[in-house]
Parts: structure tokens; sequence; C-alpha cells
């Protein structure tokens, strides 16, 4: 059940604010294709960008896969893993054996683990469970005595106290979220800290369980802190993971990962700014208006579908997203961090690194460029490690990054 279509299969990356993205070309089979995971051999690390050095800050983990640094200096790792439905098509079967050897699915550890780096050297000599009996915990949130956790099925809210190695009590069930499909439930506060977004992924690729399935999916929630109400803040957006605000103009940003079975490049993943009230197109459309004709269509959602911002390339898996200020990493200006997870609807594999988007005045300025690679051997066969989640130290001069396939959190700095 495994397709790989190299033949006339894109050479040119749909990235940029102007893509060129090909004509969909719809696949009966889906492309199947996933690096087995290996993970690193001691003494072997990613590649960095002229200028900076890599190091293991944390190791041992179980698929770390996001990352929230606490004002003290602290940080804390969500360790969780998709959980495999029962499979019903030999698509199924393939895909789920596929995702077993690329250590994708499995048993989740359900947990949030604190790091800390008490003599300053990069490297935490301390590990305490922080949280633990979660529902896929991903996204965190502290704010004021209170600390929040997006399990996959609802936003959690716990008792915090300066300093505190771990929660205590069950939490309090603050909004809930349909569990299954695209698992992840990323937290961003507000910059004035009185509300809170969630991104909440769709169940299917594109509807394939109709539309009352995905009620409330494929969407960014606000919560206000005050009152405890949820609202839907935007919509059509497939899977939103990482968010991030661009501190001179106060804007919402995400990464999307867009729709399989169009291509290597279609449509592409992207960034994008995020309007409240905002249509992103999902599933009627892509990269605004271009029809999915695989979907019943609605004529009317087509028609408020906004363009995305910049296209990230097809099928990079863009998971994780933070704004790192100029002067954080040496020849890096404004911008965006982006954790590319990696492809496995596609020919030739994509993502697997993690990339930085440059900025001027609000917007992105410029191609990506790379801080971070070497996590596929050269035959795309193994992978040693898969970049999620990514957040910038408590000293303002470093990176973090989660590492699922090696069990890793990175940590980047100025070299020597």
């Amino acid at each position: 059940m495994v397709l790989l279509r190299r033949f006339g299969a894109p050479r040119t990356p749909a990235v940029g604010e102007t893509p060129a993205i090909p004509d969909a070309r719809k696949q009966g089979i889906m492309t199947l294709k996933m690096p087995t995971a290996k993970g690193w051999v001691q003494g072997h690390v990613p590649e960095a960008a002229p200028g900076l050095r890599v190091n293991a800050f944390a190791s041992g983990l179980d698929h770390p896969r996001w990352i929230e640094v606490l004002p003290n200096g602290d940080v804390l790792v969500a360790e969780s893993k998709e959980q495999p439905s029962p499979p019903r098509t030999l698509m199924d079967h393939a895909t789920q054996a596929t995702m077993r050897r690329a250590r994708a699915i499995g048993v989740s550890a359900n947990r949030i683990t604190l790091w800390r780096d008490s003599d300053g050297d990069g490297v935490a000599e301390t590990r305490e469970v922080f949280a633990e009996d979660q529902n896929q915990p991903f996204g965190m949130a502290l704010a004021g005595g209170t600390f929040y956790v997006g399990n996959t099925d609802g936003i959690v809210a716990f008792s915090y106290t300066d300093g505190a190695t771990r929660l205590t009590g069950p939490g309090r069930k603050l909004v809930d979220f349909k569990p299954g499909g695209h698992w992840t439930r990323s937290l961003i506060l507000s910059p004035d800290r009185t509300k809170l977004y969630a991104g909440v992924g769709s169940l299917s690729n594109i509807g394939d369980h109709g539309m009352e399935a995905e009620e409330g999916r494929a969407t960014i929630w606000e919560l206000d802190l005050a009152t405890e109400q949820a609202r839907i803040f935007a919509s059509g957006l497939r899977n939103a993971v990482g968010m991030a605000w661009e501190p001179a103009t106060g804007t919402l940003w995400t990464v999307v990962n867009e729709r399989d079975g169009l291509g290597d490049e279609t449509p592409p993943d992207y960034l994008t700014s995020v309007q409240e009230g905002g249509f992103y197109g999902w599933p009627f459309c892509y990269w605004g208006q271009t029809v999915d004709d695989r979907v019943e269509q609605d004529p009317a959602m087509v028609s408020r579908a906004i363009r995305p911002d910049y296209a990230l390339g097809g099928h990079t898996a863009s998971l994780g997203l933070c704004w790192m200020p100029e002067g954080t990493l040496p020849g890096f200006p404004d911008g965006m961090v982006i954790g590319q997870h990696g492809s496995w609807n596609r020919s030739t594999l994509s993502g697997y690194r993690v990339a930085f988007v440059p900025f001027q005045n609000g917007r992105p300025a410029g191609p990506p460029r790379d801080i971070l690679w070497g996590f596929l051997s050269q035959d795309e066969k193994e992978a040693y490690g898969r970049p999620v989640g990514v957040a910038i130290g408590s000293d303002k001069a470093s990176l973090l990054v989660a590492d699922d396939v090696g069990d890793v959190i990175w940590r980047v700095t100025a070299a020597g």
C-alpha cells in the first residue's frame, strides 16, 4: 500500500509570499513515505548555521513535543504521543505500521517534566515530574497563579506557586475539545495576559467524516481568563499548531499544516497572520480561492477565504513557532523560528529542520533560512530526530528545540 511518486515531482518548493503552487494531482492511494526512527548516537548532533553551536540541554525524554520556559528559567516539556485508533482499511494498516516504525504513534507518556539548569552551563541537571496522568498534553501557559495545560480533550487550569516543581490536584476543566485526529492543542497567552488562544486541528484530511464531526475543529479558540468564556477566534485552519505574537503590530501568527493527497507541493503548509473572525479555506479551498473539488463545495465560504501570508513548502509539517528578536542568535534579525517536523505525504521528504523567516515592519521579508538541519540520513531512510516545539531560552540568547525522535531538547547558541 506504500506508493512513492518521484516521476514528475516538482523541483521548486512552494515557498514565500507568492509561491508557485503546482496544479493538484489527486492521489488515488496516498503517497506514504516516512523514515525509520533511529535517534542520535553519542557525539552526533544536528548541523547548525554558521556562527552557531548546538548541545543537548536535556535528554532521555519520551517523545518530547512542546516547550514552555517559566519566568524563573525552568524549562517545561510536554511528553506525549498520538494514540492509534482502530484501523478500518488496508491504508489505515499501512499508515499505522509506517508511523510505528517512525515512532509517531504508540503509548503516550502523558506528562510534563520540569528541567532546571542551576549552574547556567546550558545543560539541565535537575528533572522533576511537573504534571502526570494528563490526556496527551501539549500546550502550556502560565498567567499569575494559574497554570494552563492544553490536553487533547480540553484546557485544564491548575493552581501554581512561583518556583513549584510539581502541580498538585486534578486541575479544573475550562474548555472541552473533541479528541482524535489532529490531537495537539497548542496554547498562547495574549500580550496583556487576559486571554488564552488554543489551536485545535481537524479530525480528518478534508472533512472525510462529514462537517458535523468537524464542529469546533480546524480553528483557533479564544478563552477569556476573567469570565472563562470561550469562542472560536478564527476558522478554516486545517491544523494550526504553533502560535506567536509579532511585537511591532501585536498581531497573532500561526503555522498551519495543509491537506494531503494533491501532490508533493500542493498545497503548501503556511505561516499566516490570524484575523479575528477570519476564515482560511479548509476544507473547501486552499491558498485563497483554489477549490478542492474532492469536497462538496460551499461557494459562500470559498468567497470568504483569506489567502495566507507566507508559504512554507508542501507537507513540511511546520509545528513549532516562536518570535526571535534580533540579537538572540548572531546573524539573525527579527523573525519567526519554525520547527518543521517533516513530511510523509510526498515522494521526496521535506521539512526535518528548524527554519527562520525574517520579518520587517510586521511582515515576512525574504526567503527562509535554516538554523538546524541534519535530522535525516542522506538516503532519507532514517531519521535521527524530528523537530517540534521551539522556544527562546530564559537567557534571551539561546533557542530550545524539542526533538521527539531523538528524545532530546536541543539548545542553540552563539559559537565560541
